[in-house]
């Protein structure tokens, strides 16, 4: 026997396609909602992020800023208590011997003190030159510059510095060298001021095609944990110097661990 099925309503048709329609009407709002919100939740994400790196940029800035004030502040202090007073002594001097009836063991003296006097300005001058861009640096290139700022610091007495290159630094970026110089200065400051180093090393190393610094100390450490311990001038000095190189910074430290850094250029 043979069934007959009976026709479906055009009524449930309709509603089965009205239905079908607000289902992708639905899923559509539903995607464009999430579309939206995802996108704007990006967005938010990515101006803060960008406001990180444009409030970065100006803490960098602002301490390049303060160590050049400083710096000025201190070379104009060094002008005007070494080289300024000594010169005027030897201007008082010069004028001394215009005196008449001067005995020629006076003449002797005042000349001796003009000589005394105009070699410290001399060496006082060559110093402050030598802060501002080390001649070593510039004649001989970053090798013979590092040297001999290991070998100032050793004339302390109060620090041995093992320096160890193994790369060949490329004299046309000696712009570039003079902040991986200033870095070690002011990393070997802090290892003797702050962290009381006896033995400070230094090494360059070839890795993966970039040029990699080392350095550690035996000082008294800090606590590494505490952001507050890399807010200081100094870190912050040597953080704008990395970023002008368009290096990586990494700072490890323990209290009586002393410190260990590693930074590429």
């Amino acid at each position: 026997m043979l069934l007959n099925s009976s026709p479906i309503p055009e009524s449930e048709i309709v509603a089965i396609i009205i239905f079908g329609c607000l289902s992708f009407i639905l899923m559509g709002v539903v995607f464009i909602l999430f579309f939206y919100f995802s996108r704007k939740k990006i967005i938010k994400e990515q101006l803060e992020k960008k406001d990180l790196e444009i409030q970065y940029q100006k803490d960098q800035i602002q301490a390049v800023i303060i160590t050049q004030e400083e710096e000025r502040k201190r070379i104009a202090q060094d002008l005007h208590d070494d080289i300024s007073s000594k010169l005027n002594v030897v201007s008082l001097n010069s004028y001394l011997l215009r005196t008449s009836n001067l005995t020629e063991k006076e003449v002797m003296d005042i000349t001796g003190n003009i000589i005394d006097l105009t070699a410290k300005a001399l060496d006082n001058s060559r110093k402050i030159a030598h802060g501002l861009f080390p001649p070593v640096l510039e004649k001989f290139g970053l090798h013979a510059g590092i040297e001999e700022l290991c070998l100032e610091f050793e004339s302390s007495k109060a620090v041995k510095v093992d320096f160890q290159n193994k790369i060949q630094f490329d004299e046309k970026y000696k712009d570039k060298h003079l902040h991986v110089f200033r870095i070690l200065q002011e990393l070997m400051n802090n290892s003797l001021r702050h962290g009381k180093a006896t033995q400070i090393s230094i090494s360059f190393e070839d890795k993966k095609g970039i040029s990699t610094g080392i350095y550690s100390d035996n000082g008294i450490g800090f606590d590494c944990e505490n952001k507050e311990n890399l807010k200081g001038l100094g870190m912050k000095n040597i953080e704008s110097r990395i970023s002008f190189l368009n290096g990586t910074l990494c700072v490890n430290s323990a209290i009586n661990k002393g410190v260990s850094i590693v930074f590429t250029f």
